[in-house]
């Protein structure tokens, strides 16, 4: 009865979504090429560097009986023998439409957390200045952003140093990053300048309202303008 609950366990587990980013990244390392454990998790530290981490060789172990379990990935045949024996993982057809689909639902989870963002900001627009002052220290982080190192390209690996598609990869990963961060500051440029002409708008909007009273209820009748309408009054 035990296994039983146990089976029944691990089917629900395994029909749930894979959430975890290293399952998918390792992933992603075995569908480059067909790798053991010990070698993923250094392959994992030299690809991702501080942008993705690891937190030891035993959850490359722990990652890759969950991508078994899900029938995203397979065991070599012939890779057990030795006296140590290294099984190495290849990607299943399965792993790599998951992986596919995966890849283009992070645009869409990236297009919301964009989305998100805006929509609290645009919540300051009663107040200009506090979202003006949103507005500069969000270029700003972008203008370090762009100071910061980028995302490690396998340095040190020679299977990796000997592979062009490294090269290609580092010149696509800071391409990306110079149009992003370029696109993310000429936005904030221009929400900056809406912010600025929604405040001059407002302040000329009270300006204008107070001279309006000032001239129209809120003028009183001057005394020698009661004195005409007193006189007005007795020849009648």
């Amino acid at each position: 009865m035990g296994e039983g609950v146990n089976r029944a366990v691990n089917r629900t587990r395994v029909a749930a979504p894979m959430h975890s980013s290293v399952n998918w990244a390792l992933l992603g390392l075995i569908i480059e090429r067909p790798s053991y454990a010990y070698e993923l998790a250094q392959r994992f530290e030299r690809t991702y560097g501080s942008a993705l981490s690891l937190s030891s060789v035993s959850h490359a172990y722990t990652a890759l009986g969950t991508l078994k379990d899900r029938e995203l990935i397979e065991e070599l045949p012939g890779t057990r023998g030795g006296r140590q024996p290294k099984p190495h993982y290849r990607a299943t057809g399965k792993g790599l439409t998951d992986y596919h689909e995966r890849l283009i639902g992070e645009v869409a989870e990236e297009r919301k957390r964009q989305q998100v963002f805006l929509l609290q900001l645009t919540a300051l627009t009663r107040d200009p200045g506090k979202a003006m002052q949103i507005i500069g220290d969000y270029e700003q982080a972008c203008l370090t952003e762009t100071c910061t190192t980028g995302i490690a390209t396998g340095g040190g690996d020679p299977a990796s140093a000997a592979d062009p598609s490294r090269a290609l990869q580092a010149r696509l990963i800071a391409e990306e990053k110079r149009l992003a961060i370029a696109a993310k500051i000429s936005w904030a440029r221009y929400a900056r300048s809406e912010l600025k002409a929604l405040a001059a708008a407002r302040a000329n909007g009270r300006g204008s309202g107070a001279q309006a009273n000032g001239q129209t209820g809120g003028q009183r009748p001057s005394a020698q303008t009661g004195e005409r309408a007193d006189e007005r009054g007795s020849q009648r």
